[in-house]
């Protein structure tokens, strides 16, 4: 098994110059913070008919430092950081609380991009977190009041039980409450912007907070 995966592996090509063709991007052109690139790269995302440009991977570490990641969803970004939402105990809540620094990365293959955000974690008042959650799908709704993420389920017929029952208050009750909801905003202290280049010279565009401002620098591919 280990010699197929290591075959199929070998077979997969990505950018052959030949064929590949992607987004120029020219560092000098980018704004002074990373925020009006980010949105104008998620835009062109969007445009380009990715597929679900929004989620994005989610790294924390718990107390002792073992990290972790997972595939979330984007809520926002503005001028207080990227917002991302879950359950105050689901494992990424309880990482967060014991340390709360977190990175995210976006992938978009479509035009080559990547996005890397990394900073400070702070949680958002709770009628933030309540206007965020029912603003979205009855499904969305009803998945939180299941809550209990990320703890041990004796089986699925017990998911089924608890999801038709959510399912069933979320169309009754579509303001109902979810106490363990939460918004949190990562505010960066560092994003960098990588294009990608058929030839393998790539862009990479790195912006750091410092006390007098954004520094932006190029990095080696």
């Amino acid at each position: 098994m280990g010699t197929e995966l290591h075959e199929l592996l070998r077979s997969l090509r990505v950018w052959d110059p030949e064929v590949t063709e992607l987004p120029s991007f020219d560092p000098a052109t980018a704004p002074a913070s990373p925020l009006p690139l980010f949105s104008a790269w998620f835009a062109q995302a969007v445009a380009a008919g990715e597929t679900e440009p929004h989620t994005m991977s989610l790294a924390t570490a718990d107390a002792e430092g073992t990290p972790d990641v997972r595939t979330v969803m984007l809520h926002g970004a503005d001028e207080h950081g990227w917002h991302f939402a879950s359950h105050a105990g689901s494992r990424k809540g309880r990482h967060l609380a014991a340390r709360p620094y977190a990175a995210l990365g976006f992938y978009w293959p479509a035009l080559g991009r990547q996005v890397r955000v990394r900073g400070r974690v702070t949680v958002a008042p709770a009628e933030v977190a309540d206007a965020d959650l029912h603003a979205r799908s009855t499904g969305a709704l009803a998945a939180g009041l299941v809550g209990r993420q990320s703890e041990v389920l004796s089986s699925y017929e017990e998911l089924e039980r608890a999801s038709d029952a959510a399912w069933e208050r979320a169309r009754r009750e579509p303001d109902s409450p979810v106490p363990s909801w939460t918004v949190y905003v990562l505010a960066p202290d560092e994003v960098e912007f990588f294009q990608g280049d058929a030839r393998r010279r790539h862009v990479r565009l790195d912006y750091r907070r410092t006390e007098g401002g954004w520094v932006k620098e190029l990095l080696w591919p």
